[in-house]
């Protein structure tokens, strides 16, 4: 029987974090908000209760979603690409040539559907330029790997209209995962890569060995605790630490694209995005890393100036590489 290793513990007295003064008012409002229980998940073989798990968070996300200002002069079409839904938005004067594969975030289990064309729309105005954006099959009836199946299929296709220098790739949270996961796959299979990659906070660790999901547990105002659950949900079985599920941990020295990255210093996956960052940079790869005062996970949910200025940022990588 092997012992089991004892992991050392920096011991803290109780105490309360106060919001800092350092951010916007709109900042500290989310910052202060009363913060929800930490869900309750079901045992994995309980499909029903996940669906319901799955509902619940949805028409929240969908609420919030619903306040949002909507462009009367966008169009999306809902359109079937080898098999999987795509939301195809397409701002005004989208530039021709210009195209941002976006795959959504939502742990894994959310955010599909029309969440999905919801926030396909916000970020056709982000980017100013025509999205494609998956809305991939997920747990709990598709495991891993038809999610990434789903945007494998869809990136091959979308490389048959346009050329891999118009493309950008984005992924948040979960979205981030299955971006860098598609991508380490496509390199491999031999298919050209995108101009460039935009990761926001995303799940690139599904091992949750960073130190981040201890020492921002509790702080960050949209992740309240551990997403294990749903990360085995995800996995179906298989280690966790494979990087087909857990991309932080692949190899990025055979090629990959310029890479934009941010996060929050209260941000659950911090640790995700700076040791993505360090990988990254380790294999000589271009990226930039933007962390955000105070921001938990997602930013401010788009409701603070310092949401504007990241947005900005974003708006500036993409035309730059678009450009060259």
């Amino acid at each position: 029987m092997t012992a089991v290793e004892s992991v050392p513990l920096t011991q803290l007295p109780a105490r309360g974090i106060p919001v800092p003064s350092s951010v916007s008012p709109a900042a500290r409002a989310i910052i202060g908000a009363p913060r929800p229980e930490p869900l309750v998940y079901p045992p994995l073989d309980d499909v029903a209760g996940w669906k319901t798990l799955v509902a619940s968070q949805d028409a929240g996300v969908a609420a919030m979603l619903g306040a949002w200002p909507v462009d009367a002069a966008v169009t999306v079409e809902d359109v079937d690409v080898d098999g999987v839904r795509v939301y195809r938005v397409t701002p005004p004067e989208a530039p021709d040539g210009r195209v941002y594969l976006d795959l959504h975030g939502g742990a894994l289990i959310l955010g599909g559907g029309e969440i999905c064309r919801a926030m396909a729309v916000r970020t056709a105005a982000q980017v100013g330029a025509r999205v494609w954006s998956v809305d991939y099959r997920m747990p709990p009836d598709h495991p891993y790997p038809a999610p990434l199946d789903d945007c494998f299929a869809v990136y091959r296709a979308l490389l048959r209209e346009y050329r891999p220098e118009q493309i950008v790739v984005g992924g948040g949270s979960a979205g981030g995962n299955l971006a860098v996961a598609m991508l380490l796959r496509a390199r491999d299979a031999g298919l050209p890569l995108p101009v460039a990659l935009v990761l926001t906070t995303p799940e690139v660790d599904l091992t949750e060995s960073g130190d981040s999901f201890q020492t921002n547990l509790g702080l960050d105002p949209v992740i309240q605790g551990s997403l294990m659950a749903v990360n085995l949900l995800y996995a179906a079985g298989r280690d966790l630490a494979d990087p087909a599920l857990s991309p932080l941990f692949g190899d990025f020295t055979k090629g990959f694209p310029p890479t934009l990255l941010t996060t929050g210093t209260r941000d659950m996956f911090l640790s995700n995005t700076v040791r993505m960052h360090r990988a990254l940079r380790s294999a000589g790869i271009a990226a930039d890393l933007h962390v955000l005062e105070a921001a938990g996970h997602g930013g401010f949910l788009g409701m603070a100036p310092e949401d504007a200025d990241l947005d900005r940022e974003v708006r500036a990588f993409v035309d730059a590489h678009w450009s060259g």
